[in-house]
């Protein structure tokens, strides 16, 4: 008999995990019209005119809304060209982002 002994080849496994996702969150102002921020949403988070003013009457009513769950980088550029849209107009819509649970 050898005396080389013999190991089992261990192969390493990948663990592949996706990345966190960000909720972007629109938040109601008094002074923004109703119909810019539908436009906004449609602009930028290409929703049909019936989705976007679902959204616009639930943070009116609720104070904010997700709009929509993202990767970190897409949702925080999504919100600052919202809010860039709104502060181009001299209105004070604010879109935020924070982490899904």
């Amino acid at each position: 008999m050898s005396d080389i002994a013999i190991k089992p080849r261990i192969k390493a496994e990948t663990k592949i995990e996706r990345p966190r996702l960000y909720k972007v969150i629109l938040h109601n102002d008094d002074f923004t019209p109703r119909e810019f921020v539908v436009a906004v949403l449609m602009a930028e988070f290409n929703m049909t005119d019936g989705q976007a003013h679902k959204v616009m009457i639930t943070a009116d009513r609720l104070g904010s809304c997700v709009v929509g769950v993202f990767a970190r980088d897409i949702a925080e550029t999504k919100a600052t060209r919202a809010t860039d849209a709104g502060r181009s107009m001299g209105f004070p819509l604010l879109f935020t982002t924070e982490p899904e649970e």
